[in-house]
């Protein structure tokens, strides 16, 4: 009976080792998909902002990204990023820009120009769980969250979709206990997020609405944030995307959110 109870112990723990590995590829590919196709790229976005009584504002700006080749553990899925955002729409966020520094072993570096002021103001570590330009999305959402800072468990899947549940390890830095997501399997895009609170509600809502293929990459290229508690929402569509458009690494500094790079931004 010891050596059976013995044999079921190891392979319960083999099983524990496959299935982990699973899910740290899963989250991996799923990242990559996200946030780290080809080398760099570009996309002219345009966001809605619609409140609880059906009133809209919109934006528009374009951003910008580029991967720091050699700093991640793995340059496919996980390293060092810098992004560009730039507003053009409507006038009084006319060039105004955001800036991060994404690092995968410390906090990013952010950055908000503010042309009216003339103020190049850091955005803490602390606000990037914060409104991004006073809508649904947050600042860590626009550049990504660092897929180490959570643990990944596989709660099920079916013939479409892997579902992940993604706890955080520093629960006292985010305002979230956790959120689930359903990653297609084909295309290991994030289709649906939800996010929970401390109380175990539903309270914020991920869904990418339409994906196409650029460049032989699955893009998201509409997709909507909802706050279930304000019952705002925020859509964004992407246009113009474009991949490896080798972009100058001189572009994402500060001297560049003054003197815009308007070679890239038309």
């Amino acid at each position: 009976m010891g050596k059976i109870i013995l044999a079921l112990t190891i392979v319960v723990l083999v099983m524990n080792l496959v299935y982990a590995a699973n899910v740290d590829e899963i989250v991996a590919k799923s990242n990559h998909a996200a946030y780290y196709k080809d080398r760099d790229g570009s996309a002219r976005v345009s966001m809605t902002i619609k409140d609880s009584l059906e009133r809209t504002r919109n934006r528009q700006f374009t951003i910008l990204r580029k991967d720091d080749p050699g700093s991640g553990q793995n340059d496919d899925y996980c390293g060092d990023q810098k992004y560009y955002v730039y507003f053009n729409l409507p006038a009084d966020v006319n060039k105004m820009v955001f800036m991060v520094w994404k690092h995968l072993n410390t906090d990013d570096d952010r950055w908000l120009y503010l042309p009216a002021l003339d103020l190049v103001k850091r955005i803490s570590a602390k606000e990037k769980r914060t409104s991004f330009v006073g809508s649904d999305f947050f600042y860590e959402d626009v550049s990504g969250r660092n897929i180490n800072d959570d643990v990944h468990v596989l709660e099920k899947e079916d013939t479409t979709f892997f579902v992940l549940k993604n706890t955080p390890k520093n629960p006292d830095t985010v305002e979230f206990s956790y959120y689930r997501a359903w990653i297609h399997k084909e295309t290991y895009l994030s289709i649906q997020v939800e996010y929970f609170d401390k109380q175990g509600d539903k309270y914020r809502e991920y869904e990418a609405l339409k994906v196409d293929t650029i460049q032989g990459n699955p893009t998201v290229i509409k997709s909507m944030m909802k706050d279930l508690r304000t019952g705002s929402s925020t859509l964004l569509e992407y246009t113009h995307v474009q991949y490896n458009i080798e972009l100058p690494d001189e572009i994402f500094t500060e001297r560049y959110l003054r003197r815009p790079p308007m070679k890239f931004l038309r």
